[in-house]
Order: C-alpha cells, then sequence, then structure tokens
C-alpha cells in the first residue's frame, strides 16, 4: 500500500487549501481513510475520517471549517481546509484504517495501518 499526499504550503490566516492523498495497492473504496496532523512539539492527532459509505466525522477544533471527501474511481482522498488558523498548522498525513477497527476507534492513530509521508501546513497570523 503507497498512500501519496500533496497540496500543503504556507497560507495567511483566513486562507483555504485542499489536500490530496492519492492512494495505490488496495481495494480503495472498500477501506476508511483517514486524516492525522502532528504540530510541533505535538502528539499526533485525529483531524477527519470517511468511511466506504460517505459517512464522516471531525475534530471539534476543524469540524465546519474542514471536509473530508474521496474519490474511489480515482482511489483518491480529499480534505478541503477553509477558514485556516495558525494552530493548524502541522504535517498533514492521510491513512488507512485497519478493516478490524470497530467505529469508536477510528480517531486512534493505532487504528490506521498504512500512512502516507505528510504534507507540511503552515498558517501564519
Amino acid at each position: 500500500v503507497q498512500l501519496q499526499a500533496s497540496g500543503g504550503g504556507l497560507v495567511q490566516t483566513g486562507d483555504s487549501l485542499r489536500l490530496s492523498c492519492a492512494a495505490s495497492g488496495l481495494n480503495f473504496n472498500r477501506y476508511t481513510m483517514g486524516w492525522f496532523r502532528q504540530g510541533p512539539g505535538k502528539e499526533r492527532e485525529f483531524v477527519a475520517r470517511i468511511n466506504y459509505t460517505y459517512n464522516t466525522a471531525y475534530a471539534d477544533s476543524v469540524k465546519g471549517r474542514f471536509t473530508v471527501t474521496r474519490d474511489n474511481a480515482k482511489s483518491t482522498l480529499y480534505l478541503q481546509m477553509n477558514s485556516l488558523k495558525p494552530e493548524d498548522t502541522a504535517v498533514y498525513y492521510c491513512a488507512v484504517a485497519s478493516r478490524r477497527a470497530i467505529l469508536s476507534t477510528l480517531r486512534l492513530p493505532t487504528s490506521y495501518e498504512n500512512w502516507g509521508q505528510g504534507t507540511q501546513v503552515t498558517v501564519s497570523s
């Protein structure tokens, strides 16, 4: 399994970015996919996830600003980020959830088996 994240960059407060994660080596449309982020000196934290029925969940800190989507035909996961804040500065990772993971654990990094390399998002004030 390979995950290639892209779309990060340096933006100003209030700007928008769209991250992409191209997946290969798996039957993409059968898996729950997630976005996590890790800021400087912080632990990796859940951002959003979408399952194969397009059900989504978000961290409270991004709810209403970020939208996770997927294009199964392209095996690609997206994260649209609007109204960005300096506290959104982090390396953003996409990940594939384990088929054995239960719903209540899908905010935990340990429920994800494969990770992309990350893409840096920096929001200046």
